[in-house]
């Protein structure tokens, strides 16, 4: 995919910090049809969306819709429903001493918003950051991923035919136009993608104090207790390692399971496997393929260690790599280093659940964390560790519900969005205080004559 020219850049990023400031989009009758133009453009689009993902991804129509759509969907619904309520200015409690003044937070647009996400939900991060920043009044540059470049290409002909491009547009190009973009004085950028760009973000944020959101990832580990009910956990477990053939932030990216039941949850696991996807899930309408050979290359190094339980055999012209599960893994493998984001699932053990906390706590603090057993066990580990989210006795479902913050901690985000969050997060909350002027208490005046009296109640 060709870089979008800077000249090109330069006068969209001007065009629409002189539409921005014409207050056109901080209307919230103006924000809510804008909504309901992007539901009815993807309601149109449907199938095209899902036509694009299977090209890109080889994602099926039922995957397509359950993990993009929908969500997207269900999220622009949300904040039509609620938008007018977030929006309203909210009165917050004034101290005794600063009566009879009254206080307000008022939720202003930020302004122009810079929206980069990557190629793995190539259609629900791009949207869903959109939904948050028309939601908020702001306008957008969207910056989609060039290694799914057919859902990119369909998403910039979707927002050209929604919406002027001084509101909102999308640019095409990779690490080139990904600069230039940064070299300008955003008032928020939003971006999803690794660890290793959210720090080239931070810095270009740095430059010119512009608030960021950052989605990233890391290794998200997975506890199965002895106490755990094994047919659901290998049934939750195998459905979320694969979706999308592992290439999801918050899949589980590797098990610490008690070794007394280690063998039969991977042997239950891999009979979940061939339920799901069949006996040969690269003949599977249903198995994602990996997004591109140099990813594909860089999964086929992480086989070489520890013991194939399960899978592992490839196929580079095809972009597929069986669902793997490796046994006998050591801390010091190189799958254990990086996040896997791939259909490989490492398995280490441990006897008392000490251990699996202690080995959590020394590494970056994920963006998931999920505990299968029971819930008592599942507290004290919760309470011992940190992460962005996660679930118990279940995997991707806090992704699900648009009632709950989204993003990490340390390492793997900064900020949160979905929901109200994210028209917080493109909105600046602006207090105020209005004090009437019928009457003027002298006690705060210089010289402070009744400061005695007032040392009492401030």
């Amino acid at each position: 995919m060709l870089e979008t020219p800077e000249n090109a850049i330069l006068e969209t990023f001007e065009s629409q910090k002189v539409y921005f400031a014409t207050h056109q989009t901080k209307s919230v009758s103006f924000r809510i049809q804008q909504l309901k133009k992007l539901r009815k453009s993807i309601k149109v689009n449907q199938t095209k969306i899902e036509e694009a993902l299977w090209k890109d991804l080889h994602k099926s129509p039922e995957e397509a819709y359950l993990t993009e759509i929908s969500i997207v969907l269900n999220e622009i619904d949300y904040h039509i429903l609620n938008l007018k309520q977030w929006a309203k200015p909210k009165r917050v409690h004034t101290p005794l001493h600063l009566r009879p003044s009254s206080s307000k937070i008022i939720y202003e647009p930020l302004g122009v918003a810079l929206l980069i996400t990557p190629w793995n939900y190539p259609f629900q991060l791009l949207i869903n950051s959109l939904i948050g920043a028309i939601s908020g009044g702001c306008c957008s540059i969207l910056k989609p991923s060039p290694d799914a470049p057919t859902i990119a290409k369909l998403m910039e002909e979707m927002i050209a035919s929604i919406f002027a491009p001084e509101y909102a547009c999308v640019l095409q190009g990779g690490k080139d136009t990904n600069t230039i973009l940064l070299q300008q004085k955003f008032d928020v950028i939003f971006f999803t993608g690794s660890s290793r760009v959210g720090k080239i973000i931070m810095k270009a944020a740095a430059e010119h104090l512009t608030p960021f959101i950052l989605e990233l990832g890391g290794k998200s580990p997975c506890i199965v207790g002895k106490e755990a009910n094994l047919d659901v956990a290998a049934r939750r477990i195998a459905w979320s390692k694969l979706i999308n053939s592992g290439q999801t932030c918050i899949a589980p990216d590797y098990l610490f399971v008690h070794s007394s039941i280690k063998n039969q949850l991977l042997t239950k696991i891999t009979k979940e496997i061939e339920n799901m996807y069949g006996k040969n899930p690269q003949e599977s309408r249903f198995y994602p393929r990996i997004v591109n050979n140099k990813a594909h290359q860089r999964l086929q190094g992480l086989l070489k260690q520890g013991t194939i339980h399960t899978g592992g055999n490839f196929d580079e012209e095809d972009l597929y790599i069986a669902p793997t599960i490796i046994d006998d893994v050591k801390e010091n493998f190189e799958i254990m280093k990086e996040e896997i984001f791939g259909p490989i699932l490492p398995v280490m053990t441990y006897e008392k659940v000490i251990e699996a906390i202690d080995f959590i706590n020394k590494n970056e603090k994920p963006l998931a964390f999920y505990y299968f057993g029971k819930n008592a066990r599942a507290k004290e580990v919760l309470s011992k560790t940190s992460s962005g989210g996660g679930c118990i006795n279940d995997a991707l479902l806090n992704i699900a519900n648009h009632h709950l913050p989204f993003g990490g901690v340390g390492n793997s985000g900064l900020g949160k969005y979905r929901g109200n969050r994210s028209f917080l997060a493109f909105t600046n909350e602006r207090s105020i205080v209005s004090t009437p002027t019928w009457i003027d208490l002298r006690f705060r005046f210089v010289p402070f004559k009744f400061y005695k009296w007032v040392k009492r109640i401030v």
